[in-house]
This record gives C-alpha cells, structure tokens and sequence, in this order.
C-alpha cells in the first residue's frame, strides 16, 4: 500500500514576481559551440484548477486524478545565429522556437510522502517566431520524472530521463541542408523523422526567504542512435546544459489555490 500524502498548507492562488538566471547550453541540439544567454523576466505562477501556470510550464488542465493529469503545456527555445556557428555559416538563422501541445502525466508510484515517480508524455506543435509565425513540426517527449519536495515546498528536487523524437519537419529544420546552402564541406542532407536524443536532467530550488528562492539544473544529452546522426550539422556525440538563477516574488494574493497542486 502507498504510503499517506503529506497534507500541506494551500498555497497563493497566485504570485508575481521577476525571474532571473543565466544558462549555458548546446546553441542547437548537436552543435558543437555554446551559448551563455543572460535572462530577466517578470514572471507569474498561477494555481487555479484549470488555468495554471506554475514551475512544470503554463496551461490548462484538462483532467486531474489522482493517477492522471492532462493539461495543454507551452515550452521555448531561444534564436541561435548561424554566423555564430561555423557549421551553419551561410544559412539561415535557428529563431525563437515556442512549443504547445496536449500532455499527459501518469502517477506510477509515490515510495514516500514526500517523493513521486511519473511518466510524462508531451506532443507539441512547433512554431517559429522569426519575421512572423512559421510552423517547424512537431516533438513528442517522454520522460520519466522522480520528484521531491520538503515541507511547505521549501525545496524540490527532480531527476528525469527520457527522448526527444521530432517529425520530418523539425528534424529538416535543425539538420537538413538544402542544396542551396551545400558547400564541399557540408554537403545537402534530407533530414528524416525519428530520436532527436536521449536525455538526462537534474534540477532543484531553494527558498532562501519567503521572498526570494534559488534554482539550479544540469542536463545531459546523447546523441547516440539519433536518426540523423549522419547529418553535417550534428557536430557532437553527446552536450550538456547548466543553469542556476533566482526567483523573487513581489506579490502573492491573499487568496489560497484550493485543490490545485503545485
């Protein structure tokens, strides 16, 4: 028998605040430079029943069990400029990925009051924000999560593993090269569909005062087995991500989220 839930305090309906961080990652997934970007955003965590938008991504929740949990998610990638990247030198820049889709989140197991293991399964749509909207394909991401979390949410860790598969469209879009842009170094490649990579995650966050919480992640991918291992523009074997930033929150609603976890 699973052990009993910890029972925790409802939290704020809602909190505002700004974000700010820095991260180092992959300019693309298989480049071989990186990039540092520098972020600082407003951000606003909401915890309403249907309408969220919390750590896990922003969305409405379609269906909440207690095993399952079906929501519309968003997630974003930043531009990368190909002059920036010698292998992509002459062709056109990787813009501002925004991804939404259905997900569904299946409980497995909760070894103790305070720890989950889930199957997460993601299907976005990808869009391209660069001189207007422009879809790029679509990803399907599953994942194993195995969350922790201390009392009242005064830290929380995760670890997960999984893949990122992409359709023809998305693949062509980060590995396809055109004869147009062939050179006797790069020569054309037809992207297919199929594993884009395989990846592992670990990330936590702090509260270091009601007011303020620290955050941290580390990724690792691996190429191996992707289904256009034989493009030019796939230039590693394997690439990781790291991030650390700060969250303070400004104002936080008298209102408590009742039913709706964080």
């Amino acid at each position: 028998m699973a052990p009993a839930r910890a029972v925790e305090p409802p939290l704020p309906l809602w909190e505002a605040g700004v974000f700010g961080g820095t991260a180092v990652t992959p300019a693309y997934p298989g480049a071989s430079e990186r990039s540092t970007r520098s972020l600082a955003l407003p951000y606003l965590i909401y915890r309403g029943k249907v309408l969220r938008a919390d750590r896990s991504g922003v969305g409405a929740r379609l269906l909440d069990t207690d095993r399952l949990d079906f929501d519309i998610g968003f997630a974003l990638s930043l531009p990368a400029r190909s002059s920036d990247v010698p292998a992509r030198r002459g062709m056109p820049d990787l813009g501002t990925l925004v991804e939404f889709g259905p997900r569904l989140k299946i409980k497995l197991a909760e070894p103790t009051q305070r720890s989950r293991l889930g199957l997460e399964l993601p299907l976005r749509a990808v869009i391209e924000a660069r001189g207007g909207l422009r879809r790029q394909g679509a990803t399907f991401e599953p994942r194993f999560v195995y969350a922790l979390q201390g009392e009242q949410q005064a830290w929380h860790v995760d670890a997960s593993a999984g893949a990122v598969l992409g359709n023809t469209a998305i693949n062509d879009y980060f590995y396809g090269v055109s004869p147009a842009f062939a050179t006797g170094q790069r020569p054309a490649y037809a992207a297919k569909s199929g594993l884009m990579l395989t990846r592992l995650g670990l990330g936590g966050s702090y509260r270091l005062h009601p007011d303020w919480r620290a955050f941290a992640f580390v990724r690792y991918d691996t190429y191996t087995g992707a289904a256009n291992r034989a493009s030019p523009l796939l230039r590693q074997n394997n690439g990781t991500s790291a991030g650390i930033g700060l969250m303070w929150t400004w104002q936080r609603s008298s209102s408590l989220a009742r039913g709706a976890e964080d």
